[in-house]
């Protein structure tokens, strides 16, 4: 029998992480109620130097639902986020949620074209807005069922100190401002949805006795690799499911006072679970950062000394740089750090826990799975390369893609398929989707991996990123790692070039070092000395940076895009 029959990974679990949990009938709105009974004068937010309670923050919450409710939001509606990281985007999440709405959660620097599929898709007629991206929004009005736009200004939630030095008369100092705030006309400001005038206090607010743990909490959008994005509906059943396993998964977690860096933005799964609903449930405090710009995360890790870190290996090399030139600046405080979307270097990982105080481990997830289906365990039995064992309660398996029925032997790739109560319950108004996604009660990742006899995983490929060359199957994240080791190489993407044939090359789009000419021919004698030829790419492009996901994570279509758009300019075929 395989690893994936037998559970082979239990044997590796540490002895903190029992095998099955008891969820119970627990939503959000108990943990936030809990939370809040028990922690009222903890400190729950900090931006920019400036701190809320929890029980501060219950008292927005409570006032903007009133405002929501005045605006008619009822229990099963939808209200759209469009925020960057802020104390706003956190107290809008749970007002939404205590009126037993849903909160549909997207990138604030999207553009018109790109949110009008899905505003219309959940039919939100409110968002709360960014200030900066009301305009782009407000092109919505008509085009879909979007009435009332709620603007969000972030300098307002700063200390006053803050928010005086920012209206000082200076150019740079007017550049700072216009990259936090703007004028949005036709749009009602936060603080009159948060005000009395409204809505009233809302003191009679409470959290709606009807939510069960089936009822929806947040849409998130999601197209995978490709097509039309997809309203993934994450329960508040499932979202609870994840954060409870990532308790029992992290020894000691919420024991001592934590503060969670909440620099990952909170539209996307990875950044909401593991730092916004995960802080209400221990009670810790999150050092909020706008956007993952490391000039921020340094004055955060200066500020606050954040204990739990998580991100993006890009993300993690620029802290180590930034922390190695600042001697004001240290890890000492960071007691766990977990690295997603690529995996890690050991040199990232040694580096990392010489100068932090504790370990740095990876997992793996979807926004799908709330996120998060795989940890590395926090014990002597970690594997570095592998993103772990499956999580409590989560059955992962290895299959044929060309039948799903047939389980792969331990060490041989095949497409993950997962099942846990962490998984979501379909895509929003698309079951031709939903049928898709899934095999038998299996949901389908999309993503190529091997099992180990141990019940290790280890992350090849996603199956669309998949190259194929003279009937060669070729996985981008192998070649690339391969590539990351060669002394000139900051960087590299690995994307298939369309061939004639049919067929496709394998082409890398590198990013150098600082100094580093490029070569090709010698970039592919080191790739033909660490590699089957057919993954040697056939060609080397320099790329300045590679683009990149608000998470950090590069996004190789848009790199293969940007590379065909070079190509067409130089006026080669």
């Amino acid at each position: 029998m395989s690893a994936s029959e037998t559970k082979a990974w239990l044997s590796s679990y540490s002895e903190w992480t029992p095998p099955e949990l008891e969820y119970g009938s627990t939503t959000l709105l108990d943990v936030y109620d809990d939370n809040l009974a028990a922690n009222p004068e903890k400190t729950a937010t900090w931006f920019f130097g400036k701190s809320m309670t929890y029980r501060e923050i219950d008292e927005q919450v409570r006032g903007v639902a009133a405002g929501l409710r005045a605006f008619g939001v009822q229990r099963g509606e939808r209200v759209a986020l469009a925020l960057p990281n802020c104390p706003q985007h956190v107290i809008a999440f749970w007002a939404i949620l205590k009126l037993g709405a849903t909160v549909v959660e997207h990138n604030p620097l999207y553009t018109a074209h790109e949110l009008e599929g899905p505003f219309n898709n959940h039919g939100a007629r409110i968002a709360i807005v960014w200030d900066k991206s009301a305009p782009v929004v407000e092109k919505l009005r008509g085009r879909s069922q979007l009435e009332t736009i709620v603007s969000v200004n972030m300098i307002n939630a700063m200390p006053k100190i803050k928010q005086l030095a920012l209206r000082i008369p200076l150019p740079a100092v007017r550049e700072s401002r216009s990259q936090l705030h703007a004028a949005a006309p036709n749009t009602v400001a936060w603080e009159s949805l948060a005000g009395t005038a409204l809505g009233g206090d809302g003191r009679d607010v409470k959290s709606d006795p009807t939510v069960t743990k089936e009822s929806s909490a947040v849409i998130m959008y999601t197209s995978g690799t490709t097509g039309e994005p997809k309203g993934a509906m994450l329960t508040h059943g499932s979202l609870f499911a994840n954060i409870y396993q990532g308790k029992h998964w992290v020894s000691g977690l919420g024991d001592q006072e934590e503060r969670f860096l909440a620099a990952l933005p909170f539209f996307h799964a990875y950044g909401l679970t593991m730092a916004l609903t995960l802080s209400f449930y221990v009670g810790g405090e999150m050092v909020i950062v706008p956007t993952p710009k490391t000039e921020l995360i340094l004055d955060a890790l200066k500020q606050r000394q954040p204990t739990w870190f998580t991100g993006v290996p890009q993300l993690f090399e620029n802290t180590l740089k930034a922390v190695d030139g600042d001697p004001k600046a240290s890890l000492k405080s960071v007691r766990y750090a977990f690295c997603g979307a690529a995996t890690l270097k050991k040199s990232l990982v040694d580096k990392w826990e010489s100068q932090s105080s504790g370990m740095f481990v990876e997992g793996y997830g979807l926004t799908e799975t709330s996120p998060i289906v795989i940890g590395t365990p926090m014990n002597e039995h970690r594997k570095i390369g592998y993103i772990g064992l499956p999580f409590p309660d989560t059955e992962v398996r290895v299959v044929d893609p060309e039948n799903l029925d047939e389980i792969q032997p331990d060490g041989k790739e095949g497409e993950l398929l997962v099942r846990g109560p962490q998984v979501f319950a379909g895509y929003l108004d698309n079951p031709e989707a939903t049928e898709k996604a899934f095999h038998n009660g299996w949901f389908r990742t999309g993503d190529v991996g091997v099992m180990d006899p141990d019940g290790f995983v280890k992350l090849v490929s996603r199956i669309k990123e998949m190259i194929i060359t003279g009937g060669f199957n070729v996985y981008p994240p192998e070649v690339e790692a391969t590539m990351r080791e060669h002394p000139d190489v900051e960087d590299v993407a690995v994307v298939g070039m369309n061939r004639p044939d049919g067929s496709e090359d394998v082409v890398a789009c590198v990013v150098l070092k600082n100094g580093a000419v490029l070569d090709p021919e010698g970039l592919k004698e080191f790739a033909r000395n660490n590699l089957t030829r057919y993954k040697v790419p056939r060609r080397f492009y320099h790329f300045d940076e590679l683009p990149t996901n608000m998470m950090g994570k590069v996004v190789r279509r848009d790199v293969q895009a940007k590379l065909l758009e070079m190509i067409e300019a130089a006026g080669h075929s």
